[in-house]
């Protein structure tokens, strides 16, 4: 199938698969959660029961992603039924749960001692080290982005802004503008005020009644040194996921990673947040590890996804349970393009007004 064949078709069966949930009394969205808890919510999954996306095939066109959580109630014969609707060109994994980084597993995130990556304090900064709200654990600085003309800020206003993720930055409904952001992050040991590096600015809202498309938010920088640097040097250019490519990361836990875009435009990929509950994303991006280690852990969430190539494609924040080669998860990421669009912000492309 080519690719709109492929989306007319991945609407057809989510409107199949939500038919068949209903059918069978699971249906369960963030609306009818009623008094239950945050943790009681975290777990719950919304109709349909499953994720559905678009795969790369090796002869070229598309594919149908499927994917389902083990332990779903009638989640295999939905699935069944919905595979024989597409036939050979559907490809169906099983994830577990998905969860932020910075909560996956049980002790979430890695503790210090069991990272790869960089935890202590850096200075100048650089992506891929530890940062976090003072009130959060540890995530990822992803990258440095400056305000984009006509996105909110002065054509050529130099100010430059950490990004990573709302539950990196932020991590509560509570938080607000101006709290502080440290790095190293405070699982690491950072403390308020000697590691203060900036402070909160703004968040992408999510709302457990409608699909979310990211998971980000940005922090205005103090006067800090900053190294523009990644693993395959510097990344200013973007470019949607077209599925297939080569990609690499590097996080404040699993460090230098590389992995391969398995799926994209995944639509209802549920994620449970300790804080939020289950929430829905649309149009997501799929990677699995090219290694026996999965390509993210808890901790990793915030990082930037980019190609071989220096292009990034996407902002890391959730991964699963199980799933992809090595059985040890798959990790999901917000197209760039959209995360910098909704903050207004591109990344940042000159060294001016950085203090290296």
């Amino acid at each position: 199938m080519d690719r709109d064949q492929a989306r007319k078709m991945k609407e057809q069966l989510a409107a199949f698969a939500r038919e068949l949930a209903e059918k069978h009394g699971v249906v369960a969205t963030p609306r009818s959660l009623g008094g239950r808890t945050v943790s009681e919510a975290a777990d719950v999954v919304r109709a349909p029961t499953l994720a559905l996306g678009l795969v790369p095939q090796a002869e070229g066109g598309f594919g149908i992603a499927v994917r389902y959580r083990l332990g779903i109630p009638r989640a295999r014969s939905i699935v069944r039924k919905v595979s024989a609707e597409v036939g050979p060109d559907v490809d169906v994994r099983r994830t577990g749960r998905i969860r932020p980084v910075s909560e996956l597993g049980p002790r979430p995130p890695a503790p210090t001692s069991q990272a790869d990556g960089d935890t202590d304090r850096r200075r100048p900064l650089r992506p891929g080290i530890s940062i976090g709200h003072v009130g959060v654990t540890a995530g990822t600085l992803g990258a440095f982005v400056t305000r984009a003309n006509g996105g909110g800020g002065r054509a050529g206003d130099s100010q430059l802004y950490a990004l990573s993720n709302y539950h990196v930055l932020a991590g509560s409904p509570e938080a607000r503008p101006g709290d502080i952001v440290l790095q190293p992050g405070p699982a690491d040991g950072g403390l308020a005020p000697g590691d203060r590096i900036g402070e909160l600015t703004q968040v992408v809202d999510l709302d457990t009644f409608e699909p979310a498309f990211t998971d980000a938010a940005i922090a205005r920088l103090d006067r800090v040194p900053v190294d523009f640097e990644y693993p395959v040097g510097r990344v200013v250019k973007t470019a949607r996921a077209l599925g297939g490519e080569t990609v690499g990361k590097v996080g404040r836990t699993t460090s230098v990673t590389r992995g391969r875009v398995t799926a994209i435009e995944l639509d209802d990929v549920i994620v449970g947040y300790e804080d939020l509950g289950a929430l829905s994303f649309d149009d997501q991006i799929e990677i699995e590890s090219l290694d026996d280690e999965p390509f993210s852990r808890g901790g990793d969430s915030g990082a930037l996804v980019y190609r071989e190539d220096g292009v990034a494609l996407g902002l890391l924040f959730a991964g699963s349970e199980s799933g992809g080669h090595s059985g040890k998860g798959l990790t999901y990421a917000n197209p760039i393009d959209h995360v910098l669009e909704i903050l207004g912000v591109e990344l940042a492309r000159e060294q001016q007004g950085a203090f290296e």
